[in-house]
């Protein structure tokens, strides 16, 4: 079936029953990188027995299984450029893990897996994906200029398919291209023979400019052309063959692979020399030292949907020339090397398509190294080792260090760019345990990856050793008599069924680090049985084995006071119900209950004879109110020390969870979670207004894991009116942080004092996010506050 005549380069052909006199199906090979097979992936061949050029911008091939189900559907790859007179267009699909021999350079690439034995292909006037099933059908659909079905195919021209396809065999027309719209009479099978535009077939040419050299030469195309000048490669979707390199490092685990190396670098500093060959579930049969030549097709892998990508060669056949040879001097990464500035910016939008500035921005300085040998010497730790096999360190020590060995994060415009991520390619040994403030000595050498989870990394085949530089967990003052101690710590999901080990180092971290403060705000309190999802809601379970350990770790016998959320509606874990708890010591403070709090009840501030009070205690902020849907509500709670009246909200903030990341393709990047954080932040701040409305003197502790920064538009929310003051702020800059990610010393977690609290002594206890033994992810603070000595204004 097909259009009658020659096709001009402007015009659409109209689809009839009469054989086509110029573009037509060629050939049709589906059994590419099968057992047997020879080349490694299908195609299909396209020819002009015509005698003007055949335009194919606005076409596609499609497929169509032999036997198609009510779920099968034509799969599509879209064509671009035409068929000069007498020539053929070459179409690269699916790649296997067989064969030795590439195609020539594809004219067009997709990658339909095509079966070997029975299928239909059709070129279609269009890139809509047609929907017929039935011979009848698609004999309608004038969108279809040729169709060629092979084997049992149900959809074919004619009398039948054309037969004898196999994982060895192709179904080719002969040399005139004569189409009789009979596919049983116009296709034979026979060896694959593709042919591309420019007459190169498998050993004349190569996909990505082959000299047409032997199967021992290195193609035209070097790496440096493949990583080009941006963060995309020009050559994303081509076969390249024979590229050459050293291997310089391979992972065995994981995403398995290899890298290669040009040892002849081009003088451009934007063209990394390097790239990953990606092997798939075949671990590499190479060595570093290597020197190999290697064919496959050139993609970008995105790890995730906002993240940079890693440009890949797939599909490989590897040809070992030798063994044993000198890598490529590695790049250093230091203070000199990496620039301050650390990344552009494209409005909101993609920054893929820039041109790299390495000698501008860190991360286009790394991107420019991506795949390379990369080196540095005696990095401080500021990210301690992790359960993954990961530390991070950086290679600028004078930047932004913290009091004990750290990086701070102190803005979104100055990210610290002297990070990196640091892993280990040897899966034999153990990893190190390092700790924050450690030293990873002596020289670590790697491959320069990247990966969603923190950005670039030096996959390291050699690794420095870790200096142990005594670390050590902070140990508070304790509280004076007239002092009332009030203290938060996030516990990671704690649940009854957790280990004893875990119980006893959280109420270590209270009764011994803290000191056993008057109260504490708990977030991350789950329900009975954790994430079993059945309906539990209550944590006296979990809340009595954790009080019980504080009190063998010589704190005292806290009782406490919450609300049972509704059953999944409060976010976190599905099933855990995690809440905010209050802990206090009775024999120092007593807890004030006015009863009737619920899940869905809001308490609110009353005035009565007897002074301010809350109508519920313990009670929840508006917790119908839409800034915390499923998220955690605030509890607030009412206390008495020492004759003097205290409120306390203890706080759990949604999460930064979809935020984009710092190091990711869009920039700057959207930080959607704040929205709903800023809202919260409104409510909590509304209800102090309220609470000071009614008594200017009220002393309240706003307290708990904010999920956000010091500098945010969250803590800038919550203090409007200066209603509350920030204690992180009274801290040393180097000081001001609860948390570490990704290498960066950030604040997450914030006590914040009403303004009749005058007289008190602030501090952020680190125990935990600096080491890589944790108890929970998050440090605890404290505050301890002399009420007799709060002013009255």
């Amino acid at each position: 079936m097909g259009a009658a005549g020659a096709f001009a380069f402007t015009a659409l052909p109209t689809a009839s029953a009469t054989p086509s006199a110029s573009a037509v199906i060629a050939e049709v090979y589906g059994g590419g990188g099968n057992s047997g097979a020879t080349l490694t992936r299908d195609f299909v061949e396209l020819g002009n027995a015509g005698s003007a050029a055949y335009d194919l911008s606005g076409y596609s091939v499609q497929y169509l299984p032999g036997t198609p189900s009510s779920g099968s559907t034509w799969q599509v790859t879209a064509l671009t450029g035409a068929i000069a007179p007498g020539a053929r267009y070459l179409v690269g699909e699916g790649t296997g893990s067989g064969g030795t021999t590439a195609l020539p350079t594809t004219d067009a690439t997709g990658s339909i897996a095509m079966s070997a034995t029975s299928g239909t292909i059709a070129l279609v006037s269009g890139t809509t994906a047609l929907t017929c099933k039935t011979a009848a059908d698609c004999a309608a659909d004038p969108s279809i200029v040729d169709l060629a079905g092979y084997g049992t195919a149900v959809v074919r021209e004619g009398s039948g398919p054309a037969t004898g396809a196999s994982n060895t065999a192709a179904v080719a027309r002969a040399d005139s291209l004569a189409d009789t719209d009979d596919n049983a009479a116009d296709f034979t099978a026979g060896t694959p023979s593709p042919v591309n535009s420019a007459g190169q077939t498998p050993g004349s040419g190569d996909g990505g400019g082959g000299d047409g050299g032997s199967p021992t030469d290195p193609g035209t195309v070097r790496v440096h052309d493949i990583q080009g000048t941006t963060r995309l490669s020009p050559y994303a979707g081509q076969t390249v063959t024979r590229v050459p390199g050293i291997v310089t490092g391979v992972r065995s685990s994981g995403s398995l692979g290899y890298w290669i190396q040009d040892p002849m670098p081009d003088t451009d500093p934007r063209t990394s020399e390097a790239v990953f060959v990606y092997t798939g579930s075949a671990k590499p049969a190479v060595a570093v030292g290597d020197s190999v030549l290697v064919t496959g097709k050139v993609s970008e892998y995105y790890p995730s949907s906002t993240s940079q990508s890693n440009t890949e060669i797939g599909g490989p056949t590897t040809t070992v020339l030798s063994s044993g040879n000198a890598l490529p001097d590695a790049v250093t990464l230091d203070a000199t090397s990496v620039p301050d500035a650390y990344i552009p910016t494209a409005s909101g939008g993609s920054i893929e398509s820039l041109a790299l500035q390495p000698t501008v921005y860190a991360q286009d300085f790394y991107e420019s190294l991506e795949g390379m040998r990369v080196t540095f010497a005696d990095a401080r730790v500021v990210g301690a080792s992790d359960a993954y096999g990961e530390l991070w360190v950086t290679v600028k020590p004078d930047e932004n260090a913290t009091a004990r060995g750290g990086t701070l994060y102190s803005s979104y415009d100055q990210p610290n760019t002297g990070r990196i991520e640091v892993m280990s390619l040897d899966t034999t040994s153990t990893f190190p345990a390092a700790n924050v403030g450690d030293e990873l000595s002596g020289v670590t050498t790697g491959p320069l990856d990247y990966s969603t989870y923190g950005g670039y990394n030096v996959q390291a085949t050699q690794l420095g050793t870790v200096v142990d530089k005594g670390l050590k967990q902070e140990v508070t003052r304790r509280q004076k008599k007239d002092e009332l101690a009030v203290a938060t710590y996030n516990v990671e999901n704690l649940d009854a069924l957790d280990t004893q080990e875990k119980f006893d180092r959280l109420a270590e971290g209270v009764a011994v680090n803290l000191n056993s403060p008057d109260i504490v705000a708990l977030e991350e309190i789950q329900d009975d049985n954790g994430a079993t999802n059945d309906g539990t809601v209550t944590a006296e379970g979990t809340l009595k084995r954790f009080t019980d350990a504080v009190r063998a770790a010589g704190g005292p016998a806290y009782k406490w006071r919450y609300i049972s959320p509704t059953n999944n509606q409060d976010g976190g874990e599905p099933g855990g119900n995690i809440r905010q708890v209050f802990l206090f010591n009775p024999k120092r403070v007593s807890f004030t209950d006015h009863p009737g709090g619920d899940a869905t009840t809001a308490t609110s501030v009353v005035k009565t004879r007897k002074g301010v009070e809350l109508t519920y205690s313990p009670g929840r902020i508006d917790p119908a109110n839409a800034a915390w849907e499923d998220s955690r509500k605030p509890l607030v709670g009412e206390f008495t020390f020492q004759g003097e009246q205290v409120f306390v909200i203890a706080n759990h903030f949604i999460s930064k969870g979809g935020d984009q990341p710092i190091h990711g393709r869009y920039q700057p990047p959207a930080r959607s979670s704040e929205t709903q954080r800023a809202a919260q932040a409104a409510e909590v701040n509304t209800f102090v207004k309220s609470l000071l409305a009614a008594d200017k003197n009220a002393k309240a502790v706003v307290l708990g894991d904010l999920n956000d920064y010091e500098f945010s538009q969250t803590v800038t929310t919550l203090t409007a009116d200066k209603v509350l003051k920030p204690l992180i702020t009274t801290l040393p800059a180097a000081e001001r942080y609860t948390y570490v990610y990704d290498g960066n010393s950030q604040t997450l977690d914030h006590i914040l004092t009403s303004p009749a609290v005058t007289s008190y002594n602030y501090d952020v206890v680190h125990i935990n996010a600096e080491f890589a033994d944790q108890a929970s992810d998050h440090d605890p603070q404290i505050v301890r506050i002399d009420l007799s000595k709060c002013r009255r204004h």
